[in-house]
């Protein structure tokens, strides 16, 4: 009997092992965003309402402005947070770009909050579909965002966080 009890516990713990070692890989939750027209489009934002920018660079999740397969597990951004928007696709330089005002409150972002940077290192894990490289600003006591995602590393500056959307990502706010 006990030959018995120790030979199906470890065919348990064989199929056990062998169904988690076989598993497809999880999708990453939120962490892909996506940027093909000023229709389809998101952005790195805080995982929760009312979280200042730098305290979630290492957390943000992707919101998008529709369900869009290509950003799995996206949230989808509130009807009245972005109040302005404009799409730049530069194909000589290759890379396209969203610049424009949103409304902090929609989130509940502090007027205080000076904003930080997302790119390509964080939140960790985060990419822009199609592109190697990406740079987002997002600044609630200006309420500015600004996102960049390039095949060239050169024109997405990831060092000038501090400067802001406008020296950063030159376009209409």
């Amino acid at each position: 009997m006990t030959n018995s009890i120790l030979a199906l516990a470890f065919a348990t713990v064989a199929l056990l092992f062998l169904t988690t070692a076989h598993a497809a890989p999880q999708m990453s939750s939120g962490k892909t965003i996506v940027l093909n027209s000023a229709k389809e489009y998101c952005l790195f934002l805080p995982r929760w309402r009312g979280q200042s920018i730098s305290d979630s660079e290492s957390s943000a999740v992707a919101y998008c402005n529709k369900p869009i397969s290509k950003a799995p597990n996206a949230r989808i951004l509130s009807n009245d947070f972005i109040k302005t928007l404009h799409f730049v696709h530069n194909t000589n330089k290759e890379y396209v770009q969203i610049t424009g005002k949103f409304n902090r409150n929609a989130y509940r972002m502090s007027r205080n909050d000076g904003g930080g940077q997302y790119d390509s290192k964080a939140p960790q894990g985060a990419k822009c579909y199609g592109y190697p490289y990406f740079v987002e600003l997002v600044e609630p006591d200006v309420q500015h965002y600004c996102l960049r995602c390039c095949k060239h590393k050169s024109d997405c500056p990831v060092n000038m966080s501090t400067k802001g959307c406008e020296e950063v990502i030159g376009g209409k706010y």
